[in-house]
């Protein structure tokens, strides 16, 4: 039986303090996937069928963080047509990656965002859900590339690149 990949979105979220840039990062929590068991990652979930990816991203940061998500780059340039009972939404994400071997067939398309509000400590699929600096978490991510989650690693050092960090 033919298989497919899953279209999946991650939201880095970004936040000032004091004048530095920070990120919001958690570590997995998976009873689906317990080799990736306190894996250092950025909210991310799947796209359920018909459902918008903003909306989406919305959805999975509230059920993972608590957050709500107050701006999402890029969003406002989309375009939605109709045509032929058809809505289709174009949209351009901040990276985009793919499993093509491993424990998940994902495509993740990755968005930068703001939010609002107070992270959640936990929830059911994350846990010590916190706030790092992004000079932090470039030296970690170099150092220790092995306690991320390997499908947002290339994700991450993009962002980082942008910022001039790595």
């Amino acid at each position: 039986m033919e298989a497919f990949a899953k279209p999946a979105v991650a939201g880095i979220i970004e936040k000032e303090i004091d004048e530095k840039s920070y990120i919001l990062i958690q570590n997995r929590c998976k009873e689906s996937a317990p080799n990736e068991e306190g894996l250092i990652e950025i909210p991310a979930g799947r796209v359920r069928e018909y459902e918008n990816v903003y909306d989406c991203l919305r959805r999975e940061i509230y059920e993972e963080t608590g957050l709500e998500v107050t701006s999402i780059v890029g969003e406002d340039e989309s375009t939605v047509l109709e045509l032929h009972g058809q809505r289709i939404v174009n949209y351009t994400p901040f990276a985009s990656s793919q499993c093509i071997d491993g424990n998940y067939p994902l495509i993740v398309q990755a968005f930068i965002c703001r939010v609002k509000g107070v992270p959640l400590h936990e929830s059911e699929e994350s846990k010590n859900i916190r706030w790092i600096s992004i000079n932090e978490l470039g030296k970690l991510l170099t150092i220790e590339p092995e306690k991320f989650y390997p499908m947002q690693v290339a994700t991450i050092k993009k962002y980082l690149r942008s910022k001039m960090i790595i």
